[in-house]
């Protein structure tokens, strides 16, 4: 007899809580096999495909396209054995999306425990087949509202059902709602289509603290209200296009934000004549075999200047007052993507040369634009080199990607007078900035650090010293 497995969004490592289902790659009805890759979820860090532990009949998907699960959310069922042959489930089995509405799994625990199943083992952080596998789910009824408009749970509810479901795909949402006995069908959501989104109750949640406790269904308001306006009265926000901070936009938004709270940075710069750099990178590719790329040369030049000033390869522990300085540099690149901004990591850079450095650069700036990035590719790095000239500027004062102590950003390289050897000349002009956490050091190890950086590009055979 088929037994029914319910799958759960695993741990997906690196501290992540939640994740956007962003594809679904089976259909209700389609047999999978073990380790199968079934949705394709986007976490604050990267795309990753999520293989399912079973093998058997997809009876069941939770969430539709869009809606964020936090981690142990159920995301679909799998009749699994003999007699598994289609969707159909006996009603102590999970109900499909549909059933529940709007992609909210709508169970809990509460289910006779199934069996161990044979499965796949630990593919994932935080899940496997080693483990007994999830207890079949019932559905919790929906209240309804008592005659008369009598009290349910403490609080009063409509008379009447409004038609259709509430529009909410979050799970978080509803929990958020529901821990704060707020009625989400009194709220006005934001999203498209007039979805709830977290932000909307939490707006609502700060409007009913500022009239004393009261949420805005108790009160019987049909929205939301500001924050320090105390009338029920609803006042619309703001026009134009709204979007949502999350996924890898509301990431960087978090870490930056983070970033210029505690970090008191500074800035130099330096103009620098590359054109050795340039004859020597045209030089070594004309040499034969792999093509060297400047991203490359510019990281081997960053681990250098390192070494002599490893000040700035370090972190503050806030919680010990200490400056802890790291044996390695890991070494972060900014990408821009269809996806968003994102920072790579290079490991181990300083003990890499130039060809290797090309080679990693080009897989992981492939691996972003494809959106295949790991969690791991994108997290530990401890110094960032920026190459903003690729968008056509100059300079700009980067924000330090927390928790790093610097930042080394690259400018376009252009022709520009230049004095050379006394005399005007044209040459191959850059400007470097260096953007760095005044804890860590003083002005005169910056200032250092960027000199040594513009001496290498102004004359590489000063790298060859360091090697």
């Amino acid at each position: 007899m088929a037994q029914v497995l319910e799958f759960k969004l695993p741990d997906l490592g690196e501290g992540l809580t939640e994740a956007e289902i962003v594809r679904w790659l089976v259909e209700v009805g389609e047999v999978v096999a073990v380790d199968q890759p079934v949705v394709e979820v986007e976490t604050a860090k990267a795309m990753v495909e999520v293989p399912c532990p079973y093998g058997g009949v997809v009876t069941a998907r939770f969430g539709e396209e869009g809606a964020e699960l936090p981690v142990g959310a159920p995301l679909l069922t799998v009749a699994v054995g003999e007699g598994a042959a289609g969707p159909e489930r006996d009603s102590g089995a999970a109900g499909t999306a549909e059933e529940t509405g709007a992609g909210e799994p709508a169970t809990r625990d509460g289910g006779a425990a199934e069996t161990r199943s044979e499965g796949s083992g630990n593919v994932l952080v935080g899940y496997g087949t080693s483990e007994a596998p999830a207890r079949r789910r019932r559905v919790r009824p929906v209240p309804t509202a008592a005659a008369g408009g009598a009290p349910a749970n403490g609080r009063a509810v409509r008379t009447a059902e409004p038609e259709g479901p509430v529009p909410v795909i979050s799970p978080l949402v509803r929990r958020l709602a529901r821990q704060n006995d707020l009625d989400l069908r009194e709220l006005t959501g934001s999203g498209p289509d007039g979805l709830i989104l977290r932000a909307d109750v939490e707006y609502a949640l700060r409007a009913a603290t500022a009239r004393g406790g009261r949420t805005a269904a108790q009160d019987g308001g049909a929205g939301r209200v500001p924050d320090a306006v105390a009338p029920v009265s609803s006042a619309p926000r703001p026009g134009g296009i709204r979007t949502p901070l999350k996924g890898v936009r509301g990431a960087v938004a978090d870490k930056l934000s983070r970033s210029r709270r505690e970090i008191p940075d500074a800035t130099c710069w330096v103009d620098a004549d590359a054109t050795e750099l340039m004859r020597a990178r045209t030089a070594m590719n004309a040499a034969g075999g792999p093509k060297i790329s400047l991203v490359a040369l510019l990281a081997r030049i960053c681990a250098a200047a390192l070494a002599r000033f490893p000040e700035l390869n370090s972190t503050v522990d806030t919680e010990d007052r200490e400056v802890v300085q790291l044996d390695h540099v890991h070494l972060g690149f900014a990408a821009q993507t269809d996806r968003g901004l994102v920072v790579p990591v290079v490991r181990d850079a300083h003990a890499r040369d130039a060809e290797g450095l090309t080679a990693e650069f080009a897989r992981l700036t492939e691996a972003a634009r494809a959106g295949r990035l790991t969690p791991g590719d994108l997290t530990g790095g401890t110094f960032t080199l920026n190459n903003y000239g690729v968008f056509g500027v100059d300079g700009s004062t980067p924000i330090i990607n927390h928790p790093e102590a610097a930042m080394l950003g690259v400018g376009r390289i252009v022709p520009k007078p230049w004095v050379h050897e006394g005399e005007l000349a044209v040459r191959q002009v850059v400007q470097l900035s260096l953007t760095f956490d005044h804890r860590v050091c003083d002005g005169g190890t910056a200032g250092g650090f960027l000199r040594y950086v513009a001496d290498c590009v102004e004359q590489p055979a000063v790298l060859l010293r360091t090697l």
